[in-house]
């Protein structure tokens, strides 16, 4: 794996061995930050279950200026700041669950624009039933919204075979899809 722009373009990426961990493929990162263009300059990012930091990394090479990963294997947590001493990233990295990370970072009043969450994917939805994956317990999850700076957005990962659902405060900005991958790029609706 390497980072697929911005100053830090074809730095290597180290990854977790094993089955614990589903990096972001190259193809689908850069294809996420090429839609957000110019939007990731300045911006505060939250990766959740970020295995090795991939997307948190990608972001700040491309000018995002502050970066929080939630991992919840130290191991994998290693690998994130391996990644990142290099590249003198300032990466802050919370060993923890992500739904846990996310209900702490929203008692402590943080904000971010830009929050990512590509989670270990969910089985095949069944017809007439909810989804049960990481993806939509993230998106279920009732402080997500305090996390985020007004115009900020999220980045949520699911296969195609997993229909998570949202509705109000959440509107769906944009999906990437590559292969099994979907990436949604989801915004809070304009109040009002």
């Amino acid at each position: 794996m390497r980072i697929t722009g911005g100053q830090w373009v074809n730095h290597k990426i180290a990854v977790p061995p094993g089955q614990g961990v589903r990096p972001t493929p190259d193809k689908v990162r850069q294809a996420i930050l090429n839609s957000l263009g110019p939007w990731i300059e300045g911006a505060s990012v939250l990766e959740l279950f970020a295995g090795s930091g991939a997307l948190c990394l990608e972001c700040l090479s491309r000018g995002a200026t502050s970066a929080v990963a939630v991992e919840k294997s130290s191991k994998h947590a290693g690998f994130i700041r391996r990644n990142a001493q290099p590249l003198k990233a300032l990466v802050e990295v919370r060993v923890q669950c992500a739904l846990q990370a996310v209900k702490q970072l929203a008692e402590a009043g943080r904000q971010f624009d830009f929050i990512c969450a590509d989670p270990p994917y969910g089985d095949k939805t069944a017809p007439g039933q909810r989804s049960e994956s990481w993806a939509q317990r993230v998106l279920d999850e009732s402080v997500l919204p305090a996390l985020l700076k007004p115009g900020g957005r999220l980045l949520l990962g699911h296969t195609k075979r997993d229909a998570i659902e949202w509705a109000d405060p959440w509107t769906e900005r944009k999906t990437l899809k590559h292969g099994d991958t979907w990436i949604r790029i989801l915004e809070l609706a304009a109040s009002g």
